[in-house]
């Protein structure tokens, strides 16, 4: 389907501006909303998902229940991402869960609007060179164009308000030809079909449009999720489907081994359909943009100025004045210093 840049951009700001006509939020979603999060608000932004000081990692992951998924996941990123590599970014990395996926990288951000979340993974990983802590905004970030060859993003595209916004700003900050794992919660799955066949969910998993069954959590059709991306500059590529089994009774009646071994043999599908709640796909950036030379890498999130050495705790915009803080190893630019 071809649609005009002019057309696309006025869809979005018609979409962001009725999306909460899209709530469904009395439906058992796949994806729930994980942890005590909250919605911070930038009046120049678009909303985003605030984890700051929740009990997320305790609450969701170290309960040991969502330990199929947490393996199946990665079997999906492996089977996507290139091994080894120069530099990767982790968007929304939270507390550094996949972080030993990332050996073979020489450099790799986690990044992630929490600094509570951060200061975890920074504990957990030690003194670890190769790990690069930053705290900040998906729709500004901190970073110069061309710099990264690996973008991964998983379980956190569904708190997105403007999906467009954020490929946008991943696609230039990824190198010419950069690969980008991305994870997205799929609307098009089957319990969502079932449910709509019976009647008893009003949304369509057919349509296009997001939905959004608790404030900031969205789920998305894949063939509006492949338009966003070409629209931003990426070229979707391979699809798995991912977390057929996510349902509370057959994990509990099935060893999780198998049920990751079934989930493994049946990933490749998403070639053709996507019938699970968790779809991945590889995407490669079409972008134009120059490499970023070794020395630059930070950049101001508010007037874009590449950043130089910390100075006194902070980095410091030559453009704008302002100065960012750096905290025992964690660069923060959510909010200047003052």
């Amino acid at each position: 389907m071809n649609v005009s840049r002019e057309t696309f951009d006025a869809d979005r700001r018609a979409w962001r501006k009725n999306s909460s006509l899209l709530a469904y939020a009395s439906l058992l979603p796949y994806r729930q909303q994980e942890g005590d999060s909250k919605v911070a608000n930038n009046p120049d932004l678009p909303p985003v998902c605030d984890y700051e000081g929740s009990d997320y990692h305790s609450r969701f992951w170290e309960s040991g229940e969502r330990a199929y998924e947490d393996r199946v996941e990665r079997v999906a990123m492996r089977r996507l991402m290139p091994p080894q590599g120069d530099t990767l970014i982790e968007v929304g990395a939270g507390f550094g869960r996949l972080a030993d996926e990332y050996r073979g990288y020489r450099r790799v951000v986690l990044f992630d609007y929490s600094r509570t979340l951060l200061r975890e993974a920074q504990e957990a990983l030690g003194e670890d060179p190769r790990f690069i802590y930053v705290a900040g905004n998906w729709y500004r970030m901190p970073f110069v164009s061309g710099l990264f060859e690996t973008v991964v993003q998983i379980r956190t595209l569904h708190h997105a308000a403007d999906v467009a916004a954020v490929f946008e700003q991943l696609a230039r900050i990824a190198r010419p030809q950069a690969a980008y794992v991305l994870e997205f919660a799929s609307k098009k799955n089957l319990k969502a079909i079932l449910r709509y066949a019976a009647g008893k969910q009003t949304w369509s998993p057919f349509s296009p449009e997001p939905v959004e069954f608790v404030e900031l959590n969205y789920d998305f059709h894949p063939r509006w999720i492949r338009e966003q991306l070409e629209h931003a500059g990426f070229d979707p590529q391979q699809m798995l489907t991912v977390s057929h089994f996510r349902v509370p009774l057959i994990k509990k009646l099935v060893p999780t081994a198998a049920l990751v071994a079934l989930d493994s043999g049946v990933q490749f599908t998403g070639n053709w359909w996507q019938l699970s709640p968790s779809v991945f796909v590889l995407n490669r950036n079409l972008g134009k943009q120059e490499i970023a030379g070794e020395e630059l890498f930070f950049a101001c999130p508010e007037c874009g100025t590449p950043l130089g050495e910390p100075q006194d705790g902070a980095l410091v915009c030559s453009g704008c004045s302002r100065r960012w803080p750096v905290v025992d190893g964690l660069y923060d630019f959510k909010e200047p210093l003052s």
